[in-house]
C-alpha cells in the first residue's frame, strides 16, 4: 500500500550529478525567510502594536459621564475616575469599580459628541438655505 510518506526517502536524497550545497544555495532560503517575516510583520505584528495603540489612547481620554462597556459585558456611565480605576454606575443604586484596563470600549462620549451633533445640524441648515 503506497502512502504519501512512501517516497519520502526520494525526496530528500541529493539531488543527482554531485551538486553541492554551497553559499550560492543559501541565498533563496534567505529570501524565502525574509518574504515569511514581511508577511508576519504585515498581518501579525504591525495590527498588534496599531491595537494597541489605540486602546491605551483610549483609556487615556476616558471622562466622568462617558458610557462604556467592561471587557466582561457590564455597561455603565462613569461616575468617577482613579489614577488606575474607574468607578461605574451600572444602575441607580449600583456602582462597581474597575481597573482602567477592564474597560473595553467607550459607547458614548459625553463631553465630545453631544456639541459635534448640534454643530453638524447648525452647518446642515446653513448649507441647505
Amino acid at each position: 500500500m503506497a502512502t504519501i510518506f512512501h517516497n519520502l526517502p526520494l525526496l530528500m536524497a541529493p539531488p543527482a550529478g554531485g551538486a553541492q550545497g554551497g553559499p550560492a544555495s543559501i541565498a533563496p532560503t534567505l529570501v524565502t525567510f525574509g518574504l515569511v517575516f514581511l508577511i508576519f510583520y504585515f498581518l501579525i505584528i504591525r495590527p498588534q502594536n496599531k491595537r494597541q495603540k489605540d486602546t491605551k489612547q483610549m483609556l487615556s481620554q476616558l471622562r466622568k459621564g462617558d458610557r462604556v462597556v467592561t471587557v466582561g459585558g457590564i455597561r455603565g456611565t462613569i461616575q468617577s475616575l482613579k489614577e488606575d480605576g474607574v468607578v461605574l454606575k451600572v444602575d441607580s443604586n449600583t456602582t462597581i469599580e474597575f481597573n482602567r484596563s477592564a474597560v473595553g470600549s467607550v459607547l458614548d462620549k459625553r463631553s465630545s459628541s453631544k456639541p459635534q451633533k448640534e454643530n453638524d445640524t447648525a452647518e446642515d441648515t446653513s448649507d441647505e438655505e
